[in-house]
């Protein structure tokens, strides 16, 4: 992966810390800063595809333990034998 230089200001006291944690894991300070970049880009990313793509048939309010327990069971059985009428 090719990579490519930028300039940031950054607060003395992060700095100080990046420095410790970078001394106590054994890696340079800019692979903690690169992974600090990493999660924060992550963390603002947009998705295509939306987290979650399966829905639930119910009554619009929300279920009780058994009935969620209940739902998960059929499903699991409906996925182990794809034949099983719901």
């Amino acid at each position: 992966m090719s990579m490519k230089r930028t300039n940031v200001y950054a607060d003395p006291e992060d700095l100080a810390i990046i420095k410790e944690a970078a001394k106590r894991r054994g890696i340079s300070e800019a692979e903690i800063i690169r992974q600090g970049i990493h999660l924060a880009a992550m963390a603002n990313r947009v998705w295509d595809e939306p987290l979650f793509s399966r829905t639930f048939e119910g009554s619009g309010s929300t279920p009780t333990k058994a009935e969620v327990r209940d739902a998960v069971a059929d499903a699991v059985r409906r996925e182990a034998d794809p034949g099983t009428a719901a």
